[in-house]
């Protein structure tokens, strides 16, 4: 998809970070949009900032709820006549151990970050198979390809949005339905400051503490991931790397798919 001007572009998680800055260079080409967030006041002030002058939508959406999600897609075609491109970007953090992490919290992250892509995918791509040309956008993260400790919950939804992309991507690969993997590094986003921080990878941190942690390696901004995504659905890439941290990590992996882990640790113990 080389132009975004008057296509339909649906984007979840929209009322902050990327799902905002996306918003808002869409809108600057011309696109029309279709907004949604589980925290309503967070899309306004997206709204306010868009430029671009096209129609949107905005939508209070929990992406964890099915039944909501295919009302959504069915009122989003509803108003716009159809949809072009679904950014699956909505998602939550949470650090803890798996002992001693509970169901509650599992079923949290687990609900939002990949049953959420999968009923916006399924509730959206029916409908996408008939248009002329269409995308399907799920953001994983570059711990879809590396796992760490307290992140078991975070990668088991990551490492699944991406084996559901990638097959998504082969069943569809005959239509004109493009199907891209997202996975960003440390992006300046409140997604620490939401999250269920309740151990740390470096050692004892207060919730405060991993903010200023991740705030000092999150070096990519929202609007500089945003600009990534977007020239990759013009590249029609399959898998979408955002920032240097991700490229070396995705690198490591490639190199060491089994040694990884022992790098990766002893460089957290030096961070720590």
């Amino acid at each position: 998809m080389k132009s975004f001007t008057n296509k339909v572009a649906v984007i979840t998680g929209a009322g902050s970070g990327i799902g905002r800055a996306l918003a808002q260079q869409l809108s600057e080409e011309g696109a029309l949009l279709a907004l949604s967030d589980v925290n309503l006041a967070g899309l306004k002030e997206t709204q306010a900032g868009l430029t671009g002058g096209g129609k949107v939508l905005i939508t209070q959406l929990d992406v964890a709820d099915r039944n909501a999600f295919e009302q959504y897609s069915k009122d989003v075609i509803h108003e716009f006549g159809h949809a072009d491109l679904l950014f699956n970007n909505a998602g939550v953090a949470l650090a803890q151990t798996v002992n001693d992490c509970s169901y509650d919290d599992f079923e949290w992250l687990m609900n939002i970050n990949f049953w959420g892509v999968v009923y916006g995918t399924k509730s959206f791509l029916p409908h996408m198979l008939t248009r002329p040309e269409a995308a399907i956008i799920n953001v994983s993260s570059i711990f879809g390809i590396i796992a760490l400790p307290t992140q078991s919950q975070y990668n088991a939804a990551k490492f699944a949005v991406r084996g559901f992309t990638e097959s998504l991507r082969q069943e569809v690969k005959d239509s004109n339905v493009y199907v891209g993997c997202v996975h960003p590094g440390g992006i300046k986003t409140n997604i620490v400051v939401n999250g269920r921080m309740h151990t740390s990878m470096v050692g004892e941190q207060t919730h405060t503490q991993q903010i200023e942690e991740f705030n000092k390696m999150a070096r990519t901004t929202p609007k500089k991931a945003a600009q990534t995504i977007l020239n990759g659905v013009r590249k029609n890439k399959r898998r979408i790397l955002i920032g240097q941290d991700a490229k070396f990590m995705d690198r490591m992996q490639r190199l060491f798919p089994e040694k990884y882990t022992s790098i990766f640790g002893a460089l957290l113990k030096l961070a720590s």
